[in-house]
C-alpha cells in the first residue's frame, strides 16, 4: 500500500460553535487515513491542554503520531474562522505558533524518502524555523504535493514561486489561480494550468472552483469536472478532503476522470458537514460521486 507524508501546520480552529481541529496538512491526513491511505503527519504542537487534545484526536481516529513533535516555548496554533459566508471562511491566523518551529532531524528525512508522496503548502512557510525545515526535506521526497493554501499575509511570491519550482503535482483553488498568474502577467483561462505545467516542470495542476467542480491538467489534457449541489454547512477542510480523494485516486493509478470526480465528491461531501474534519467513508464519497456527471477534456 502506497503512504503519504503530509507536513505543516496543525492547529484549532476557533468557530462561533466551538472549536474544531484543523490546519490543511492536518485535514489532508485525516481524510487520507479515513479513505484507507497509511499517512503519517509532520507537525508540531505545545505542550499545552489544546496540544495534547489534538494529539487525542488524532489517536482516537487511528492516526499515527510519533512525528507531531512537542514545543516548550511556543503555544498550540489557533485560528479564529469567520463563517459569516458559509461558501468563503474568512481566517484570522495567529503567530508565532507551536507549528511554526517544526525542527529537522534525520529521523523526519527518513520518513520522507520512503513515502510515496509528501503534501505540503505554503502557511507553514511563513517563519524560518519551519521553512527551513520543509526546504530540507524536499530533495528526499519521492514526489512532492503542494497544496498552495495562500492565506494573506501569511505567504510571499518568493516562497511560493519556489515551492512551484520543487513540486510535482499542484492543487490550488481560482483565486489562487488568478494571482499567481498575474505575477507572470498572464490570464486565469482555460491554457493557465498548462501554461504552469510547462513553466514549472510540473506532473499535474488541479484548480478546484468551489460549487463550480475542479479543472485537471495531466499528461497534455485538461480534464474538468462539474460540482454536485449539496447543502452547505461550511466549506471548512472541503479543499482538504478533495485534495485527499485526488491523491488517493492518483496512488491507486485510476484514470484522471475518475480521481477529479472523486475528488469533487469528497469536497462536496465535507461542506454538508460542520468543521474540517467530519468522519466520511469511500462508500459515502462514491455514492455522491454518482450524482456528478463524466469530467470530461475540458
Amino acid at each position: 500500500m502506497n503512504n503519504v507524508v503530509c507536513f505543516g501546520e496543525t492547529l484549532w480552529d476557533m468557530l462561533p460553535t466551538g472549536k474544531q481541529p484543523g490546519g490543511a496538512p492536518f485535514n489532508v491526513a485525516v481524510h487520507l487515513h479515513q479513505l484507507g491511505q497509511p499517512v503519517q503527519l509532520i507537525s508540531r504542537v505545545g505542550d499545552d491542554d489544546l496540544g495534547t487534545e489534538l494529539l487525542d484526536f488524532l489517536a482516537a481516529r487511528g492516526l499515527a503520531t510519533g512525528y507531531v513533535q512537542r514545543g516548550h516555548t511556543h503555544l498550540t496554533g489557533v485560528v479564529k474562522a469567520n463563517v459569516g459566508d458559509r461558501h468563503e471562511v474568512v481566517y484570522k491566523i495567529a503567530q508565532p505558533v507551536a507549528w511554526d518551529y517544526i525542527q529537522y532531524d534525520e529521523a523526519l528525512a527518513r520518513v520522507v524518502a520512503g513515502a510515496d508522496m509528501l503534501v505540503f503548502g505554503s502557511l507553514a512557510a511563513r517563519q524560518a524555523t519551519t521553512r527551513e525545515t520543509l526546504y530540507r526535506l524536499l530533495p528526499s521526497a519521492r514526489c512532492r504535493v503542494f497544496d498552495v493554501n495562500m492565506r494573506p499575509p501569511h505567504y510571499t511570491r518568493e516562497v511560493v514561486q519556489y515551492l512551484l519550482e520543487h513540486c510535482d503535482l499542484v492543487k490550488m483553488n481560482h483565486h489562487e489561480l488568478a494571482e499567481i498568474m498575474d505575477w507572470f502577467g498572464k490570464s486565469a483561462d482555460d491554457e493557465a494550468p498548462a501554461w504552469l505545467a510547462a513553466r514549472f516542470g510540473l506532473q499535474a495542476v488541479c484548480v478546484t472552483q468551489g460549487a463550480d467542480g475542479a479543472l485537471l491538467w495531466t499528461a497534455g489534457h485538461l480534464y474538468r469536472s462539474p460540482g454536485v449541489p449539496v447543502a452547505v454547512a461550511d466549506t471548512i477542510g472541503s479543499g482538504d478532503a478533495f485534495l485527499a480523494a485526488l491523491l488517493t485516486g492518483w496512488l491507486a493509478g485510476r484514470p484522471p476522470q475518475e480521481c477529479l470526480r472523486f475528488a469533487c465528491a469528497a469536497g462536496a461531501l465535507v461542506a454538508t458537514h460542520q468543521g474540517a474534519t467530519p468522519a466520511i467513508t469511500p462508500a459515502d464519497v462514491a455514492a455522491l460521486q454518482q450524482a456528478i456527471p463524466l469530467a470530461t477534456n475540458a
